[in-house]
């Protein structure tokens, strides 16, 4: 019989999926895809030049140039005030009308880059939002710019309209990049859309093995959600199993277990458990006592003790008493009764009801300790909350006929017989002691 249910721990497992998209740094949202030293962005325009003429981008003057200069050095020492006065006075000095097209775009740049690094994340975008709305700019500052705004949308968790923002980024690019199909499925993951999560992050993923790369392990931990999600047990399982090679963690050996169960093949289940322990890694309680019933599950009740009996005794398993029932059991499976009994002592002392008295009297019997084994019985059904009085009942005449205490056993054989379930055996035994009895004293007349 099957002991643990892994699905119960999968779900709630499952649900933990690492976020990237408010994870954004903010060093590389600026120099990845939002402001850039002047020189440099002069020099990729340069490269372009062919894209500027079609859109006759305007020039950018000396003396604007100089001012731009001037604001990015103080920004980048941290000077944010200087920097914005700067700012303020190019725009103050003659109105934005003084600036083309081009140098109003470099100075919202600027300034979104000063209220990001302040963390003024909403001012920061509609800086840059004022940066592409500026005709003629340069077309790789309008592709960088789309990019940091759908950043800035998923930095503040407005996820729509970081969707929306990079779909039209990815009108404008030529050659959208891994990430950037990553960003997209963190999107549709918090809006629910899952299936569209799903194809975006599949994309990210393949691209990388195109190139043989390995992909990173939070695009796999993405899809293994996903395919977890739409049940797809086949395809978390591979998800896992590749986790596993390329990034291999304790979570992802317990969760493999789990799904291995949930495809019934519990021989790999047990091993993904038993491959995490041997190295060490389950060092929480209720993982150890997972290992222990996988153990108990596949007949192998020594190592289920072993398991459990280490836990308790280093206090990684708690001392419970349904954890020490589990020890007892296994100890009692594996044929080792005198290490099952101090373990069964333990769980019934700290159990409220009778039960585990009851299953204390079983284990004292086997043990051929006939009396603790009726004190306990008998203590087990005053106390009450015994599944099955009938069989505790049928123990504890069996302990009474050994102790050649005949009328005790025969009243606790017929009282067991008035269950149905037990009527059978309790006569059967009740005919065994009348033989046995006529046995004696034969032998005695004789």
């Amino acid at each position: 019989m099957k002991l643990f249910k892994p699905q119960v721990w999968t779900r709630a497992a499952f649900l933990a999926v690492p976020l990237m998209a408010t994870q954004v740094a903010v060093t590389q949202l600026q120099s990845d895809f939002g402001f850039q030293p002047l020189s440099s962005a002069l020099a990729q325009e340069e490269k372009k030049k062919d894209q500027r003429e079609t859109r006759r981008t305007p020039a950018l003057r000396n003396k604007v140039y100089e001012k731009l200069a001037e604001a990015q050095e103080a920004a980048e020492a941290k000077d944010f005030n200087t920097a914005a006065k700067v700012l303020d006075g190019m725009i103050a000095s003659g109105g934005k009308k003084a600036l083309n097209s081009y140098e109003l775009a470099n100075v919202y740049n600027l300034y979104a880059f000063i209220y990001y690094s302040r963390e003024d994340y909403a001012k920061a975008l509609q800086a840059y939002e004022n940066v592409i709305k500026q005709p003629d700019i340069p077309l790789a500052m309008e592709v960088n710019t789309k990019f940091t705004i759908a950043q800035l949308y998923f930095v503040q968790e407005q996820w729509q309209k970081g969707i929306n923002a990079l779909l039209e980024w990815f009108k404008v690019t030529d050659s959208p990049n891994a990430n950037a199909y990553v960003l997209l499925s963190q999107g549709y993951y918090q809006t629910k859309d899952y299936d569209k999560a799903l194809f975006n992050v599949e994309k990210a993923i393949s691209m990388y093995l195109a190139k043989d790369k390995i992909p990173k392990e939070q695009w796999y931990n993405l899809a293994r959600f996903l395919y977890f999600e739409k049940d797809d047990v086949g395809k978390t399982v591979d998800t896992l199993e590749i986790l596993l090679k390329y990034y291999p963690k304790k979570q992802y050996w317990v969760q493999l277990s789990h799904m291995y169960g949930e495809q019934k093949k519990e021989s790999q289940q047990l091993s993904a458990m038993e491959t995490a322990y041997v190295q060490g890694m389950l060092d929480k309680g209720t993982e150890q006592t997972t290992m222990a019933y996988l153990y108990l599950n596949a007949e192998v009740p020594y190592k289920a003790a072993k398991v459990m009996d280490k836990g308790i005794k280093n206090k990684s398993v708690e001392g419970t008493s349904k954890n020490y029932e589990i020890l007892g059991n296994a100890w009692r499976q594996a044929q080792e009764i005198d290490k099952a009994i101090p373990a069964m002592e333990q769980a019934a002392a700290k159990s409220d009801k009778g039960e585990l008295y009851a299953r204390l009297g079983n284990v004292y019997l086997d043990g051929e300790q006939y009396k603790k084994a009726i004190s306990s019985i008998n203590k087990g059904l005053s106390r009450g909350g015994v599944k099955r009085p009938d069989n505790a009942r049928l123990v504890l005449g069996m302990a009474y006929f050994n102790v050649k205490q005949y009328d005790k056993a025969r009243e606790a054989f017929k009282a067991a017989g008035r269950d149905e379930r037990s009527e059978k055996y309790a006569s059967q035994w009740i005919a065994y002691m009348d033989s046995e009895l006529q046995r004696q004293r034969s032998l005695a007349e004789g």
